[in-house]
């Protein structure tokens, strides 16, 4: 961790109050009153009290589904502001800041084809909201340090550019955020507390579109701008959540907390990358390894990037070429044809899992990563498929070549990430059924159950969603 993180640590420690669970209620009389303080009964005090303010597990209800023909993302609903209002927004490993469509934000979307209604967030409508200056500490740490030309009443801006060309920008409000909190088994209560998060002015790109919009994105990154590093630095959950996302159903299960059940074999994570970086051994098709030099893989020391807000799976050109010539050599009679100026695409009206071989990844200390042709072919009629792989140097506008993973491999998988030991993980899984976390405080366990928010189902094609996530913040004076 830099300077500047550690300096945005300690001052989010200071910053943020939670103040409606009640795992988090404080005694308003003394503790010590009429009693003599020693410095070990204070410590003592300190270490119970927090203990005591550890949210524990937190229940986020999801939607949609990872189909390129269908909404091809996964969204969660949360609430913010006092009165609460209910928000959608995509789940994004890959980025690190919640933002929402702000009232009077130029070029947002009125309605989604998705199926969820839109509510744009007012900061006067609520009674608990401020806008974060430029003099703010949230905002000095998130520059990594101070605002040139900062005046007290000027507003810390943000910019957001996703790999496809869209964007987001305006500025940052703290306000509070409502979430679901586990009680019991598939039983939740809604609980509180204050984050910064960015309210949106201005959209450009696919984000102004209404063909798979949402109120805003929820990034799960590892920045400590991320809700979750703010929470966490405020000592209110570990740094420590899952996803499952289901590819049959739709929905699935997103939840913050430490999984005991299924058990997940995991690898390290890449230390000081801006995304989720594990490292890629090997690569394998119908049980065959490629032939692909161990110097392609040592080129790419930061690793392979896992992206829940990414739809499709992105390999270097290398890498690329020689798995889709070894996945349609099991097919050597089709008829190939590019769709949409990126896709190869076939008529197929088998069962593909019959026709085609599995492709499987190998990281370090052994965990397996397998996909199998349902779920790296989709269907864009009834028997038309296409391939999900994509050649990242052709994809990206600057030819970088990346391993990058997105839902089409990570759904019908439970993905752990425990960034308290840096490790991610994941365990082949029926998203349907529950899972099991560990109550921080009570160490009781409770199951957190599959969700499936509502969402149209008459989408025609999605947005393929960022290659890469550049984040940009601008101060704009």
């Amino acid at each position: 961790m830099d300077l500047g993180r550690e300096f945005l640590v300690a001052l989010l420690l200071l910053s943020f109050c939670f103040p409606g669970s009640c795992n988090l209620v404080f005694e308003v009389q003394h503790k010590f009153k009429g009693r003599e303080r020693s410095l070990s009964a204070l410590k003592a005090h300190d270490v119970r009290r927090h203990g005591s303010r550890l949210l524990s597990v937190i229940d986020l209800q999801l939607g949609g589904n990872g189909h390129p023909a269908e909404t091809g993302l996964y969204f969660a609903r949360i609430g913010l502001g006092t009165p609460p209002k209910d928000y959608h927004v995509q789940v994004d490993t890959g980025s690190d800041i919640l933002w929402v469509n702000c009232e009077g934000c130029s070029n947002c979307p009125k309605k989604s084809d998705i199926g969820v209604d839109l509510t744009p967030f007012d900061p006067k409508a609520s009674s608990t909201s401020s806008l974060v200056t430029c003099d703010h500490p949230f905002c000095s740490a998130t520059y990594d340090g101070p605002i040139p030309g900062c005046k007290p009443d000027l507003l810390c801006q943000y910019k957001v550019i996703y790999g496809d060309g869209s964007a987001t920008s305006g500025f940052f409000v703290k306000d509070n955020i409502h979430l679901e909190q586990a009680v019991g088994n598939d039983k939740t209560a809604v609980t509180n507390g204050s984050v910064i998060f960015g309210c949106g002015a201005k959209q450009s790109g696919e984000l102004g579109t209404s063909s798979e919009a949402l109120d805003g994105i929820i990034g799960f990154g590892q920045a400590n701008s991320s809700m979750i590093s703010q929470l966490a630095a405020a000592g209110k959950v570990k740094k420590i959540f899952a996803h499952c996302l289901d590819s049959i159903k739709g929905g699935g299960i997103f939840a913050i907390g430490e999984v005991v059940e299924p058990k997940v074999h995991t690898t390290p994570v890449v230390p000081h990358q801006a995304h989720y970086n594990v490292m890629l051994r090997g690569v394998e098709v119908g049980g065959t390894a490629l032939d692909i030099s161990v110097g392609l893989f040592s080129d790419f020391r930061r690793g392979t990037i896992i992206d829940s807000g990414t739809t499709l799976a992105y390999l270097p050109e290398a890498v690329y070429l020689r798995l889709m010539k070894k996945i349609l050599a099991a097919q050597p009679n089709l008829e190939l044809r590019t769709v949409d100026d990126q896709f190869t695409c076939f008529q197929y009206s088998s069962n593909v899992d019959d026709g085609f071989p599995t492709v499987s990844f190998e990281f370090v200390d052994s965990l397996n990563l397998t996909v199998y042709p349902h779920e790296y072919l989709f269907q864009i009629r009834e028997d038309m498929w296409c391939v999900g792989w994509q050649n990242s140097g052709a994809q990206s506008k600057d030819g970088k070549q990346v391993f990058l993973l997105g839902d089409m491999v990570l759904q019908n998988k439970l993905v752990y990430y425990n960034l308290e030991n840096q490790t991610i993980g994941w365990t082949e899984y029926n998203c349907t059924s529950g899972i099991k976390l560990k109550d921080a405080k009570s160490q009781e366990v409770y199951t957190v159950g599959y969700h499936k928010l509502s969402s149209a189902s008459n989408i025609v094609i999605a947005r393929i969603l960022p290659l890469l996530i550049a984040f940009t913040y601008f101060f704009i004076q």
